[in-house]
């Protein structure tokens, strides 16, 4: 058996003063068909990125909704993180290849992981590229099969898209964040565009005060007297954490007393993770008011909370994006965010409004100046960013869209529901 993630238990009603009665009254409509169901997530990791975030929420509530459901982790070895690493960067555009070894490597541990999955579940929710050959193995299924892909596939790389692309044909429907992520390809399941979502009560984006946050800064040496620029990240190239180094340099010769907290988690199956935190490292250049932490700090989700709440601007300056969550969680807590005009968090920062979109290193650090020579006005758009995230990106109108689409692939009647927009690209 694949591992089981323990998720804990949540339950909707704590949620009943932050969603519009209207949406938790549809959630139960939807829910009431769909009790006993049997529901089962696959992954690749339990911890590190917005995939695992998003369902130590969404599972614990669709069991509270009724459904049987489940979270579990595929096996793999490094030989085959870093294949799959190579895949998530090609899916974005890199034009790096796979050569046939790799490519054994990853049929390999498809079979392996389908041979220790047992197919009895109503309903097969697979995430991301890592475990999406697992469909070949079971022909024969009564599972709906779900394909949920998390990042950016505008613009793939079509050597390796065509690898994955005979499994994603075999779905019973595909996810994606944007219309503009479906990929261009004959014969795709049914594709639903849905963002995700933040739950607005975990830790990370709960209600903090000010001065708590300010108490828990300080325990990691930033002098919270002082304006704090925080990026939270993995260490990834995608992210541009070099990019806002060279931001902050800019800020840093107008306001010379800024400092830079560069926040991110090492996730297992990220063999590169580690290769660029150490280039970031060095880029910083042993800067005393660059900050560069992780978990492995002791940077956990209240830690990650306090960094965003204290800071004088949020930044993201992805190059590449699947949606960007760090963004929807600046945003929630009322933060000034400065973000890449990519991907996801297009449809989250109005800018000029809400935020501000950048291209460039420069940009950036123009965004940043601005907030701090005019705090009053950067505060007014980040009010009104939160309320753009209350209507349109936390959980519980994930897993609303979720119920929509179990309800749908079994011929149940939705009518009256708001339904995830559907693009048929077959």
């Amino acid at each position: 058996m694949l591992q089981l993630v323990n998720v804990g238990h949540k339950s909707l009603a704590d949620y009943a003063t932050i969603a519009t009665r209207g949406l938790m009254d549809e959630i139960r409509r939807l829910a009431e068909p769909l009790a006993g169901k049997r529901v089962v997530h696959l992954s690749a990791t339990a911890f590190g990125g917005g995939v695992a975030e998003i369902n130590y929420t969404l599972i614990p509530l669709m069991q509270d909704a009724g459904l049987d459901t489940e979270w579990r982790i595929i096996r793999g070895a490094e030989e085959f993180y870093n294949v799959t690493k190579t895949i998530h960067n090609a899916l974005q555009g890199n034009p790096q290849g796979l050569d046939q070894e790799q490519r054994e490597i990853f049929t390999r541990y498809q079979q392996l992981n389908a041979e220790d999955f047992e197919d009895d579940y109503d309903f097969v929710v697979v995430h991301d590229p890592q475990p999406v050959g697992m469909v070949d193995y079971f022909p024969n299924s009564d599972a709906r099969w779900i394909w949920r892909g998390h990042i950016d596939f505008s613009t793939p790389n079509r050597e390796v898209f065509d690898v994955m692309l005979p499994s994603i044909r075999r779905y019973d429907a595909a996810i994606f964040h944007m219309r503009e992520y479906v990929p261009k390809a004959e014969g795709l399941p049914p594709c639903y565009i849905w963002p995700p979502a933040i739950d607005p009560l975990a830790p990370k984006n709960m209600a903090l005060s000010p001065e708590d946050a300010a108490y828990i800064v300080d325990q990691f040496g930033i002098d919270v007297e002082r304006p704090l620029l925080t990026q939270v990240s993995r260490f990834d190239p995608w992210k541009d954490p070099l990019g806002v180094i060279d931001a902050y340099r800019v800020v840093k010769e107008r306001f010379p007393n800024v400092q830079l907290a560069l926040v991110g988690s090492m996730a297992h199956d990220d063999p590169e993770g580690w290769d660029f935190y150490n280039q970031t490292v060095a880029y910083a250049a042993g800067d005393p008011d660059i900050y560069i932490l992780s978990n492995l700090n002791n940077v956990g989700s209240v830690e990650v909370n306090a960094f965003q709440v204290h800071s004088a601007a949020v930044v993201q300056k992805s190059i590449k994006e699947g949606f960007g969550l760090t963004v929807t969680e600046a945003l929630w807590k009322t933060r000034p965010t400065v973000a890449g005009r990519v991907g996801g968090i297009v449809a989250q920062i109005q800018d000029g409004q809400t935020g501000w979109l950048v291209e460039s290193s420069t940009e950036c650090a123009e965004a940043c100046i601005e907030i701090l020579r005019d705090p009053a006005e950067a505060r007014q758009r980040a009010l009104r960013g939160k309320e753009y995230v209350r209507r349109h990106f936390l959980t519980p109108r994930l897993l609303r869209d979720w119920l929509v689409l179990f309800n749908q692939l079994l011929g149940n009647d939705t009518s009256g529901a708001e339904v995830a927009v559907v693009s048929t690209t077959a």
